[in-house]
């Protein structure tokens, strides 16, 4: 499975559990630690894990390996699937942290 469809993939799987606001980072021509972010948030701590969740089944069921950061405060998940980091946030968070600007090198595109 290439980028691209991984990461349709993962943005497939933020979206059945209603993620706000997704959007993707292509960073392949400025970072050597992974080709595309991820970005959404969850209006609650529930559905902040909802999404996680959803991330971590897609995974599992395709026996991907993942490793995730922030699960049980809720407030800013970072799943690394392979070459797609995906960070899910709580609405305030992402809005405190605003990590769209440190990618405003990469190709932006709202999915």
């Amino acid at each position: 499975m290439n980028t691209e469809q991984l990461v349709d993939l993962l943005v497939e799987a933020c979206d059945n559990k209603r993620a706000e606001e997704i959007m993707k980072f292509d960073v392949r021509e400025t970072s050597s630690v992974t080709d595309c972010y991820l970005i959404c948030h969850g209006n609650s701590d529930r559905q902040v894990q909802a999404i996680a969740d959803e991330v971590m089944d897609f995974c599992k069921e395709r026996e991907m390996d993942y490793l995730i950061e922030g699960y049980r405060e809720a407030k800013w998940v970072l799943i690394d699937v392979n070459n797609v980091v995906v960070h899910v946030f709580h609405k305030p968070e992402r809005e405190y942290y605003n990590l769209e600007r440190l990618f405003k090198y990469g190709e932006r595109v709202e999915v």
